[in-house]
């Protein structure tokens, strides 16, 4: 990859559209010294508690710790939650009057860690979709803002955001601005996310969209194949954890090996996967350098405990140290 250094420095000039679930991810940090009398579980005495955007959320928040401007288009509740998850994007100075306040509670994920591990996580959470007049909200918040983004993320967390409706409104409108698009899917609307840029399954979401394991190569291969056939897509990056990335385009399978590291925790990478990536091509990177500087960007943000993301100067070193 040629001149790293300056495709990261473009990042501070681009302005990122993210749409998705937004939610709190909330941590409970103490240590484990015994086990309850009242069942074989461990006893976890609470030191600290810290919180963080999550979600959708965590993806503004990697955005922005890598320089760029973001514009977030998604729903949080009328409780504490959603305020507290408004009060984290703006303390990284990100507008929030694109997010919508509604009824339903925020979604809130709770993890509870001892010892560098995570011991439980407790989800509340709806997962039911919004009401047509939220849909058309959210979908005319992003519409509005469209013009002025130079890339967009959908995340979609299967928590209601991203619903069939919304989908059928903002991708063809982001394809007729010819506006770069990366999506990060679940399986459940998985056929409905035509068309985009890139779209990032990890290797278990791909298996589920078809039906069977992925256990060799050539399955691999092939599930990429049938994908691609599902999707009108440009690129198709199928992550694999600890076995790296598989790129599909122009007809072509690129495994892309992972940066072997010890990891600490894999929450929140997917976030800083989908987040680098786009950047890299709203920067005007090739898809494979994009790839490449976003599997660097996974094997550092899984060396951090709890969500977190990367910046320009951690990914300028960890590319150095590949060559």
């Amino acid at each position: 990859m040629k001149d790293t250094a300056e495709l990261l420095r473009r990042f501070s000039e681009l302005k990122i559209l993210v749409i998705g679930d937004f939610m709190l991810d909330h941590y409970l940090w103490g240590r484990v010294d015994r086990i309850s009398p009242e069942a074989p579980v461990p006893v976890v005495e609470v030191e600290r508690e810290t919180f963080s955007a999550g979600g959708a959320g965590n993806v503004v928040a990697n955005v922005r710790m890598l320089g760029a401007d973001v514009i977030p288009v998604g729903v949080v509740g009328n409780d504490p939650a959603g305020a507290r998850v408004l009060d984290l994007l703006q303390a990284q100075s990100v507008d929030v009057q694109s997010i919508l306040r509604n009824e339903r509670p925020t979604t809130q994920k709770t993890r509870i860690l001892a010892h560098q591990q995570q011991v439980v996580r407790v989800d509340r959470e709806q997962r039911d979709l919004f009401s047509p007049s939220i849909e058309s909200k959210l979908t005319q918040q992003f519409l509005d803002s469209l013009s002025t983004a130079d890339g967009v993320i959908i995340s979609d967390y299967s928590k209601g955001t991203i619903s069939p409706n919304v989908l059928a409104v903002i991708l063809p409108a982001a394809r007729k601005q010819n506006k770069i698009v990366c999506l990060d899917p679940k399986v459940r609307y998985f056929q409905s996310y035509s068309p985009v840029t890139v779209i990032t399954p990890n290797q278990a979401e791909a298996a589920s969209v078809l039906g069977y394991p992925i256990a060799t190569t050539e399955e691999l291969e092939e599930a990429g194949r049938r994908i691609r056939k599902m999707i009108d897509c440009e690129a198709l990056l199928i992550t694999r954890g600890e076995k790296g990335m598989a790129l599909f385009a122009d007809g072509n399978m690129i495994l892309v090996p992972a940066h072997s590291r010890e990891v600490y925790d894999v929450t929140g990478a997917g976030d800083t996967v989908i987040s680098v990536l786009c950047l890299a091509l709203a920067a005007g990177a090739s898809i494979l350098d994009a790839v490449e500087l976003t599997n660097i960007a996974a094997g550092i943000v899984v060396g951090k405990l709890g969500t977190g993301g990367v910046t320009p100067a951690e990914l300028l070193a960890g590319f150095t140290a590949t060559l």
